[in-house]
């Protein structure tokens, strides 16, 4: 297994676009290829760039209001495959499911939507499901994966970008992971006191 890995294709869904245009302008650079949902996809593509469909890639449309977009055997199965497993790629070629490299997501803003003393439907609706389960498929599959769990960790993938080009090694991408089980673990916790605060 090799240690330093190109990224190839990125998925991209994030909630705040602050910052992504720089991490593009780098990605697209080194010739990765972008696949994304909604909003984000608009973005990127008003940034000069190609971007795939995640709908496209699936075949389903966004539905239930938004509540299921990556949700899928084909997002899913793309970041959690190990590369270096012969029974996955066989299964990756059967079913026709491409690789993802780096997953850039964020989080629907819960803390904040409580903070504002939103209704409770509202605060509900801010519980992210699609997000968490990306940054855990990333972080758990870090052997071959980056996963960017949120805008913080930007200014990291975007030196490792300006040094290395478009790849990275694996202690760097335990690093991301390990973030990644942080904004995880702090998510929940929040979610689990608003619960506990709430009845």
């Amino acid at each position: 297994m090799s240690e330093t890995k190109k990224i190839k294709t990125a998925l991209i869904s994030v909630f705040h676009k602050d910052g992504l245009d720089d991490i593009l302008a780098k990605l697209a650079a080194g010739g990765v290829q972008f696949v994304s949902t909604g909003g984000t996809q608009k973005f990127i593509e008003e940034q000069g760039y190609e971007c795939k469909a995640v709908e496209e890639l699936t075949t389903y449309p966004s539905i239930l209001g938004g509540r299921v977009k990556t949700l899928h055997p084909k997002v899913f199965g793309g970041i959690l495959a190990r590369r270096d497993n012969q029974g996955d790629r066989e299964q990756m070629a059967q079913y026709e499911i491409p690789e993802i490299d780096l997953v850039i997501v964020d989080l629907y803003p819960f803390e904040q939507t409580v903070a504002s003393g939103a209704a409770e439907a509202d605060i509900i609706e801010k519980i992210d499901i699609g997000g968490i389960s990306l940054i855990r498929a990333g972080a758990k599959n870090f052997n071959d994966v980056v996963i960017v769990p949120s805008k913080a960790e930007y200014a990291m993938l975007s030196d490792i970008l300006e040094k290395q080009g478009a790849q990275t090694t694996l202690a760097q991408r335990r690093e991301f992971a390990e973030h990644a089980f942080g904004v995880s673990s702090h998510y929940d916790t929040a979610i689990n006191a608003w619960f506990k605060n709430s009845k």
